[in-house]
């Protein structure tokens, strides 16, 4: 069923949204059924996030968006759609989340030589299949492909460490994961604020 509404919903953007208002629209859609899917992993996380933000109060909820942005399996693209879904305002829930997000990855930079070491006792050889797609993004489109993709791929703290781990110098790290943690929070919260608008109003 949610397969049929997300062709029909992705159908109509293509013939009456133009660029990038349709494209906004389309992220915002697909992540909402994303975070309201029936997949068990999908919905136990962002309703684990739905059920702490509602039952917070007034600044609190903005505290939550950006302690649980800075989450590796939540980050921005769990934590903004359920924010804006329960109606917080749009530009504080970007703000917060994006904060949240990007200051552990700084706190990575900072820290790398002693997180290197409790990293490899922690990994084996081969991996997680995490590390194994950063590693291939990494092979196939350096530091300024790992980071773009990262929010959406891997997670940008796994990112950041696996970036750091191959020689990457921590001020290009820091610059180049900013601005994809940037980019993509830009990406969903007008994505999901346009794409519910969208939906409410069908």
């Amino acid at each position: 069923m949610i397969r049929e509404q997300l062709t029909e919903l992705w159908r109509r953007f293509g013939t009456t949204h133009p660029l990038p208002w349709g494209l906004a629209i389309g992220i915002g859609v697909l992540v909402a059924l994303a975070v309201t899917s029936a997949d068990p992993f999908a919905a136990l996380d962002s309703e684990t996030v739905r059920e702490l933000v509602r039952h917070a109060d007034g600044s609190v909820q903005y505290v939550l968006i950006f302690l649980l942005a800075a989450v590796p399996i939540l980050e921005i693209l769990v934590v903004v759609p359920v924010g804006i879904g329960l109606g917080l305002d749009p530009l504080a829930v970007a703000v917060f989340a994006f904060f949240g997000n990007v200051l552990p990855i700084y706190g990575i930079i900072v820290l790398y030589e002693r997180l290197q070491t409790w990293w490899e006792g922690r990994t084996d050889s081969s991996g997680t299949p995490s590390k194994r797609r950063a590693l291939a993004l990494w092979n196939r489109y350096g530091l300024p492909g790992l980071a773009l993709v990262s929010p959406v791929a891997t997670g940008v703290h796994l990112a950041a460490a696996i970036a750091l781990a191959v020689g990457s110098r921590k001020r290009s790290v820091a610059v180049w994961m900013t601005a994809s943690i940037a980019l993509w929070t830009i990406l969903f919260t007008a994505g999901t604020y346009y794409g519910i608008g969208y939906l409410t109003g069908l």
